[in-house]
């Protein structure tokens, strides 16, 4: 009796623990998704109370919105490009900075700068200024005689110059990769090269498969992020030129602040949602034929 009113007294102490986290997650998260669900099936500006439209919002992004199929390309090319490359990138960097070498630490702490500052205002000001007409790029190839390039002022290279800008944060990404490749144990690769195996064989054999798990998760977050990102392309080119640069998140900000079109705003959240939940599903489902665990597991 004594032991089971002890543990019914921690379990009340560990309820008023964590009641602060459930106080926040009921009001900051979990009340504004479901009122964002219901505000999705309204007509709601903020100024006047929602009216109920039924699936109006909805018919109207699929059948009536132009913008919404061009914002949702223009952010699918945006993902479909930057994330490959920054994974790519973040994966190359990890594998130099994971050669022993003198002042290793140092290399490793100034790559991971990008990613203390990335995602800002200030970063994006940064890429304006660099890509700009007369900015340094322009500058820099003047100096091997190549012709200044409309890096934000010509549709075909607008969307390509802001997607550099998640590349550029590859530090995150790098980090874990580095992390991973030091759970690598040296005895795989000192057999392999027993056995005659050249470097190339053992990145392909040994590295890629064994790092998998880590791919896996760095390209689960880095799309999720990916089809979220706003800052890049409200800073830089504000959506244009033509439209070329105007992703979703830059849409679903401007129904919802700009035009206080709060029911169409959620309507488009939630589509963004299904949208996300949709890939990562589908990388979940992929991922038995790719990703390879040391165990032997899997989800």
């Amino acid at each position: 009796m004594r032991l089971s009113k002890g543990i019914r007294r921690s379990q009340r102490i560990g309820y008023l623990y964590i009641l602060p986290w459930i106080i926040g997650f009921l009001m900051l998260q979990l009340y504004p998704l479901l009122s964002s669900l219901y505000y999705s099936f309204t007509d709601f500006n903020m100024f006047s109370a929602p009216s109920f439209v039924g699936l109006k919002n909805y018919i109207k992004l699929f059948t009536a919105d132009g913008s919404f199929r061009n914002s949702l390309s223009r952010t699918f090319i945006y993902v479909f490009m930057g994330v490959p490359v920054k994974l790519i990138f973040a994966f190359f960097i990890a594998m130099l900075l994971n050669m022993k070498i003198r002042f290793i630490n140092v290399f490793r702490t100034v790559y991971y700068l990008p990613s203390i500052v990335g995602g800002s205002v200030a970063i994006s000001i940064l890429w304006r200024l660099l890509f700009m007409k007369d900015g340094a790029v322009n500058k820099i190839l003047g100096t091997i005689g190549i012709p200044a390039v409309s890096w934000l002022g010509n549709p075909s290279y607008a969307l390509f110059t802001i997607s550099m800008i998640i590349v550029w944060q590859f530090g995150s990404s790098m980090v874990l990769f580095l992390a991973g490749l030091k759970q690598i144990p040296d005895e795989l690769y000192e057999s392999a090269r027993v056995d005659g195996a050249s470097r190339v064989r053992c990145f392909f054999s040994i590295t890629v498969p064994l790092i998998t798990p880590v791919i896996f998760f760095n390209l689960i977050m880095q799309m999720i992020n990916a089809f979220q990102d706003f800052t890049g392309a409200m800073v830089v080119t504000n959506g244009g030129p033509l439209n070329s640069t105007y992703l979703y998140a830059l849409m679903l900000y401007d129904q919802g602040f700009k035009y206080f079109r709060m029911g169409y705003a959620s309507a488009l959240s939630w589509v963004l949602f299904a949208i996300i939940l949709g890939f990562t599903a589908l990388i979940f489902k992929s991922s038995p034929m790719w990703v390879n665990y040391q165990d032997g597991g899997d989800f």
